[in-house]
């Protein structure tokens, strides 16, 4: 069912783009190309059809994103990320203190050992 609705959700927002993309904006838009010289639907009964064809692709979109949300809200309600991850818990470990010998600079007698010279 979910993967049914994402793929009518995504089918309308490609419409959606193409849509607005065909709209003659303030600029000519990409909807420019029509000519003046009398056609089936003049400019303006074009831009009516556009126009209803974007607000029933807009409320088909929210109304597949509300349902998507709606699916999605009912999955998350049966279990919980910690439900998830499993039950085991393990407790922190313990981390002990250095002691202080590791604190302190090294003595003479702590000098580093040389490996033997290859001659």
């Amino acid at each position: 069912m979910e993967n049914v609705v994402l793929i009518i959700h995504l089918i309308l927002a490609l419409c959606l783009i193409g849509i607005v993309l065909l709209q003659r904006s303030e600029g000519g838009g990409l909807g420019m190309g029509g000519g003046g010289g009398g056609g089936v639907m003049s400019g303006r009964a074009a831009a009516t059809a556009l126009g209803k064809l974007t607000w029933i692709f807009a409320i088909a979109f929210i109304g597949t994103s509300l349902v998507l949300t709606i699916i999605a809200a009912e999955k998350s309600a049966e279990t919980s990320v910690l439900d998830r991850l499993g039950t085991e818990t393990s407790a922190p470990a313990e981390e002990t203190a250095p002691s202080d010998e590791m604190l302190l600079p090294p003595s003479d007698s702590d000098t580093p050992v040389v490996p033997p010279r290859a001659d």
